[in-house]
């Protein structure tokens, strides 16, 4: 099954995401269209998941994390 991609910032951080990235800073631009690519392939993402079994880690997640560390 395919995991949400809901935010849950509170989980391992006592900081909020949205504090600790400056709102000027280039990866708050480069998020915002990423996501909406993401947007346009959630169908596809819904033909690779089967309908039963245990929550995976949700794509969208993946590809942003692979995105961010290739920028480091």
């Amino acid at each position: 099954m395919r995991g949400s991609d809901q935010q849950s910032g509170d989980l391992f951080s006592y900081v909020d995401i949205e504090a600790r990235v400056p709102v000027r800073h280039p990866l708050r631009a480069i998020r915002a269209i990423v996501n909406e690519g993401l947007v346009s392939l959630d169908a596809e993402f819904d033909k690779l998941y089967a309908d039963t079994g245990r929550d995976s880690i949700p794509p969208e997640r993946l590809l942003r994390a692979a995105l961010l560390q290739a920028f480091f």
